[in-house]
């Protein structure tokens, strides 16, 4: 409940900012975003000014994703001059990464619970980072096969579709947003021609976060149940990687008796860890990840 509500919080903040920033630029530049609502004819200014404003903010956390998470994470970065562990862990990424048909991705180790995440804008040049205890708990074909569902999140270009498909939902929201605030609004004050007599737009601006919120809600489902079916596609690209499907299925049952680590909210969709049943997990439940992977064709993987 705690991570639902996390994601939720983190969700709304995010449009939330983006329209009081939005909102700023516009007075500066003398446009009056309630006024391109009430148009009923013509919304096309409001769809640009939610689509520019939407998509701003998810591609700046995209473009800035390995920056901020190494600083949050406490990522260090190896290059496997640091011993055996860190040897067999650049190398077995570098092996991975050239299956894939990828650049070799920055690889770093943090402190935490067993977890594992992929991010960065461009293919190939992500960060791939392992936990230190995903790394004492786990064999090394086990931790191969949680590599190789990381390297299938870049290969797949998983972040950037997953930015992208945050900035289309936080486009509608934004849109439908100022749309219903302007009918509400309108209503309540008994015809946009008294809207500035009575009490001008400010009931307007708070409409906007109320139904942004709801949206929000709304819009949090959506791009979970994408994670979701990005998690399977990169389970059975591992199974692809490895040649079998059997070291990704022990390692999700490894993973299903351990502790998982919390990752940030902005790369959660891209860890090995989770398996809430829930239209807010941003993973499959173990048992269904597992009975998928049990399922693919006999010649998937080879």
């Amino acid at each position: 409940m705690k991570r639902i509500l996390m994601f939720l919080v983190v969700n709304i903040a995010a449009v939330t900012m983006l329209t009081l920033a939005a909102a700023v630029v516009c007075s500066l530049c003398g446009v009056d975003v309630a006024q391109l609502a009430e148009s009923g004819e013509n919304f096309a200014p409001l769809l640009l000014f939610s689509f520019v404003f939407g998509m701003a903010g998810s591609l700046i956390s995209l473009c800035l994703s390995k920056t901020i998470v190494k600083k949050t994470m406490k990522c260090r970065v190896i290059d496997g001059t640091e011993g055996d562990a860190e040897r067999w862990l650049v190398q077995t990424v570098r092996s991975l990464a050239e299956r894939a048909g990828v650049g070799m991705p920055e690889v770093a180790i943090y402190p935490g619970e067993a977890n594992a995440f992929a991010t960065g804008a461009r293919r190939n040049h992500a960060l791939v980072a392992v936990s230190t205890r995903i790394m004492e708990q786990m064999s090394r074909e086990e931790l191969r096969a949680v590599l190789g569902h990381e390297m299938t999140h870049v290969a797949n270009g998983d972040m950037v579709t997953m930015g992208l498909a945050q900035g289309v939902v936080n486009t509608f929201v934004i849109f439908f947003s100022h749309v219903l605030a302007s009918v509400v609004q309108g209503a309540l004050s008994g015809g946009k021609n008294n809207r500035r007599g009575r009490g001008g737009y400010g009931l307007y601006h708070i409409l906007v976060q109320v139904f942004q919120m709801a949206a929000g809600v709304l819009a949090a489902v959506v791009l979970m149940w994408y994670s979701r079916k990005r998690e399977y596609a990169a389970d059975a690209g591992s199974a692809h990687l490895l040649g079998s499907p059997a070291p990704m299925i022990a390692a999700l049952r490894r993973l299903g008796n351990l502790q998982p680590g919390i990752l940030p909210e902005s790369i959660k969709a891209f860890g090995i860890s989770g398996g809430m049943k829930s239209l807010f997990a941003s993973h499959p439940s173990m048992e269904d990840r597992i009975n998928a992977l049990m399922n693919l064709p006999p010649d998937y993987a080879v």
